[in-house]
């Protein structure tokens, strides 16, 4: 049973990737209504009569979507019924489908009610936790831990409510990524890193297109900085820990290479290659986060005992 989890696990992990830019290429490419409001039929048909460049593109999101549904509520049944012993199992399962399955909703709501880019928002936000569930469980099942001895690390307090805090604060960035996204603020702004390199602080004339560009700039900025220096510290207190050290060398890359890919979206007008990137690293830069949440949870957990 266990290599049929270690199986269900990767190909939830690596299912859930597609989903997450599935989603982000429906969403730069303006094919959120290439089904018509129509879920989860296309124009209310099995199988439509005209087909579209956009009516692909989101059919296809739909289905791979509603394949991963069942991979990824098989995997979370499984992994509560064999491996509940093992601590955040059961945790993990719960949260892996639960999000995966208000996304589905969310999905489908933006579809058959229009919702308004606000709402639209989170879709990816909810994704993307539903990404890092199973990324979590997929280390536990392959017993990363284990390996890395986990189990005998310390994080000290401050710094573990500093994980917990900028794990958040990813999330509102995230948000306001999206917002730019469905707002269609892209390349409302024609420099890097001001909207306007030549008058930096013009900004009563902004309009609010330029408001939610230049806000997710701002956040995203802010959350470049501290995650660098959150490295020093950790770096500092945690060189001779392996997981700690790694891990946090691959979590400043990840940062660094989003922060990069963000201006070459501006420079290279909103290459769709470019911007899937820019979804894949954030994503991979979030499940790393949430990994070091699992270790925080549990060295205050051994620290009580």
């Amino acid at each position: 049973m266990i290599r049929i989890l270690k199986w269900l696990s990767v190909v939830s992990t690596l299912g859930m990737v597609f989903v997450l830019l599935g989603g982000a290429l429906v969403t730069k490419t303006g094919s959120g209504m290439g089904c018509g409001a129509s879920w989860p039929l296309c124009h209310g048909q099995f199988l439509p009569g005209t087909i579209t460049p956009e009516l692909v593109i989101e059919l296809s999101h739909r289905l791979v979507s509603g394949i991963m549904g069942v991979v990824v509520l098989a995997l979370s049944i499984l992994s509560w019924k064999y491996l509940g012993h093992v601590r955040e199992v059961k945790f993990l399962s719960f949260l892996s489908s639960f999000f995966l399955i208000m996304q589905a909703l969310i999905g489908a709501a933006a579809v058959v009610w229009n919702q308004s880019n606000f709402v639209l928002a989170t879709h990816f936000g909810i994704s993307l936790v539903s990404f890092a569930a199973i990324f979590l469980l997929m280390l536990l099942i392959f017993e990363i831990d284990k390996k890395f001895d986990a189990d005998a690390l310390f994080i000290q307090k401050k710094h573990r409510m500093e994980i917990y805090c900028i794990i958040i604060y990813t999330l509102a960035v995230v948000y306001t990524g999206a917002l730019v996204r469905h707002a269609h603020s892209s390349l409302i702004c024609p420099d890097w890193p001001f909207c306007s390199n030549s008058d930096p602080l013009a900004l009563s004339g902004f309009n609010l297109q330029e408001w939610i560009q230049m806000g997710h700039r701002l956040a995203a900025g802010i959350l470049f900085i501290w995650t660098i220096i959150l490295f020093i510290k950790m770096i500092r207190n945690y060189r001779n820990n392996r997981v700690m050290y790694w891990g946090w060398i691959v979590t400043v890359s990840f940062i660094s290479l989003q922060v990069f890919l963000g201006a070459m979206i501006i420079f290279t007008m909103l290459n769709l290659w470019i911007a899937l990137l820019h979804a894949f690293i954030i994503s991979c830069y979030f499940a790393m986060l949430s990994y070091f949440v699992l270790l925080s949870k549990r060295s205050g957990k051994n620290r009580t005992k």
